[in-house]
């Protein structure tokens, strides 16, 4: 499986962005993606994913503001995230869960300025 991230940027505190994650490769073999970032200094952290079966999860400090989504006929799921705080400032990560292993992308930094 391989996963491609972008959509990343620098954007005033209270804007928007939407990443994409494009995965190819054998993915059908995915059970679930999602987004985890990483702040500079910090361990990273899940934000939100999806499964297969269409079960959505979000990190509590994002619920309202990030919506995650899926285009199955593009292989492609989207993160779109509204009323950016410059604490959302980090490397985006997508993320595909398979068993047995879990695959990364190669990130994409979003920069919130207050």
């Amino acid at each position: 499986v391989q996963l491609q991230a972008s959509g990343g940027g620098l954007v005033q505190a209270g804007g928007s962005l939407r990443l994409s994650c494009a995965a190819s490769g054998r993915i059908f073999e995915i059970n679930a993606i999602g987004w985890y970032r990483q702040a500079p200094g910090k361990q990273r952290e899940w934000v939100a994913s999806i499964s297969t079966g269409g079960s959505l999860g979000y990190k509590d400090s994002v619920k309202g503001r990030f919506t995650i989504s899926r285009d199955n006929a593009k292989n492609t799921v989207y993160l779109q995230m509204n009323s950016l705080k410059p604490e959302d400032t980090a490397v985006y990560y997508c993320n595909a869960q398979t068993i047995p292993k879990d695959y990364w992308g190669q990130g994409t930094l979003v920069t919130v300025s207050s």
